[in-house]
């Protein structure tokens, strides 16, 4: 390790507190410093590169370093940097906004922005909440939500209440508002026969819950089509239709977080337009801006923005902002990005790079201990079980998951797990050649460490 590795490593260790990072490990490691990208490969500071297997979590879809990106930025950064939105306006947000409402699913219309997942999520929230205690016939007993179990919207209180998964979300417990949870249909895990039985069951519960509790319930937040922090867990076909269907005749907001789903992740724009869903409220961020700057959007209807126009002294007004709402920047990027939708050509060529890797990941389940494999588009899940029968994990001490996303390291790709599933989420422009060197990285990586650790 040079000196300047060392020094930047002792500065890191310690000054940084790293996120979803137990620093105790950290700190006896020494870190990857990623120095810069290229296309779809990462370089690190001696030089070394990697396939950027998880597109940086979750967020770049058209690789790094795109000229096109770059200039757009550079463009606005000689025009202004930043300034509010309270009060004022800029030009790109105002054209994003136009260019977000005419790809979006069925009829949202109203564009709020913000910088995170997380925090369009707890706009979504608070939009639904006083949506139903102001409209022109208030129902104000509609104060409280569903959410699937395993469920993720974020990191901040509202987006946390939201959730359902308790290792993220189980200490945060007594600051969290109440929720009607119904069972995610995880086929794999459940004791179901067909994926179809899986659902149905779902289904069930998602009605009882909303025959006896309607009243009650302003809106259903839900992961389109694939909860992803949860381990990439696909939904059985016709489900999301289900859910849609049921929140229209028991008269409650139907609300799909795309911040992960959004941008081409499942080869359409939207998870929504596989079956044509409608939702009440959406929100995006990760690849909104290509995985350039931090952006988010929450996208509503008409009748739901109609609810807050009042005269002053009727305080309909939606109380919520953000210092860098729509800053120019990340709007800048954002209308590059969906301009080199179309100039690429970016969903159209998505269906041979799905189908070559949904081929390249069949032959990986003739692994001893590869239990699962779960893939929506460009989405991938490869969960590692000690016993195929049993479908047990790995004793948690040995980080199964860990050891083999390091391992990758060694066949230049970089991953990152979630618990004991494997997750693969590429930039949307890798290559064949690229997908075939992740899953043989991805493949071998998984094969070295469980033959060292498996029984």
């Amino acid at each position: 390790m040079d000196n300047a590795i060392n020094r930047l490593t002792e500065l890191n260790h310690q000054y940084v507190w790293h996120p979803f990072t137990q620093m105790k490990d950290w700190i006896s490691e020494i870190p990857l410093f990623i120095e810069r990208g290229e296309g779809n490969w990462l370089i690190d500071t001696d030089g070394k590169r990697y396939l950027d297997g998880v597109s940086s979590l979750w967020a770049n879809i058209h690789g790094h370093v795109r000229p096109e990106i770059n200039q757009a930025i550079v463009d606005q950064l000689h025009k202004i940097s930043h300034t509010t939105m309270l009060g004022l306006t800029n030009v790109p947000a105002t054209e994003l906004a136009k260019m977000l409402v005419q790809i979006a699913p069925g009829r949202l219309n109203k564009v709020f922005y913000s910088d995170n997942g997380a925090t369009s999520v707890e706009i979504a929230l608070k939009m639904a909440y006083q949506y139903w205690q102001q409209k022109d016939h208030p129902i104000p007993s509609k104060k409280s939500f569903i959410k699937l179990k395993e469920s993720y919207h974020g990191d901040t209180i509202g987006s946390v209440s939201l959730g359902g998964i308790e290792l993220f979300h189980k200490v945060y417990s007594p600051l969290l508002f109440d929720t009607y949870d119904i069972p995610t249909p995880f086929y794999y895990h459940s004791k179901y026969n067909t994926e179809k039985e899986c659902s149905e069951y779902s289904l069930k519960i998602l009605r009882s819950t909303l025959e006896k509790n309607h009243d009650n319930i302003a809106g259903l937040f839900i992961e389109p089509y694939i909860q992803g922090a949860a381990g990439m867990i696909v939904f059985p076909d016709g489900y999301m239709k289900g859910v849609q269907a049921l929140c229209k005749e028991f008269n409650i907001l139907f609300i799909v977080d795309e911040v992960a789903t959004g941008f081409g992740r499942t080869g359409r724009m939207f998870a929504c337009d596989e079956d044509h869903l409608e939702p009440d409220i959406m929100t995006v961020a990760k690849g909104i801006t290509g995985g350039y700057l931090p952006l988010a959007a929450t996208l509503t209807t008409d009748e739901i923005y109609n609810a807050f126009l009042g005269e002053y002294l009727d305080y309909k007004t939606f109380f919520h902002g953000h210092t860098y709402t729509g800053n120019p920047l990340a709007c800048a990027s954002a209308i590059a990005s969906l301009k080199l939708f179309e100039k690429d050509k970016t969903i159209e060529s998505l269906k041979e790079k799905i189908i070559y890797l949904s081929n390249c990941l069949k032959p990986l389940l003739e692994q001893d201990y590869i239990g699962d494999i779960r893939q929506k588009g460009m989405m991938v899940g490869i969960e590692i079980v000690s016993d195929k029968k049993s479908k047990n994990s790995f004793p948690a001490e040995i980080r199964i998951g860990h050891r083999i996303c390091m391992e990758a390291r060694n066949h230049e790709v970089i991953i990152r797990p979630l618990g004991d599933v494997i997750v693969l989420m590429p930039p949307l422009s890798i290559t064949i050649d690229e997908i075939k060197h992740l899953i043989t990285a991805v493949r071998y990586s998984i094969e070295q460490i469980t033959r060292r650790y498996g029984q």
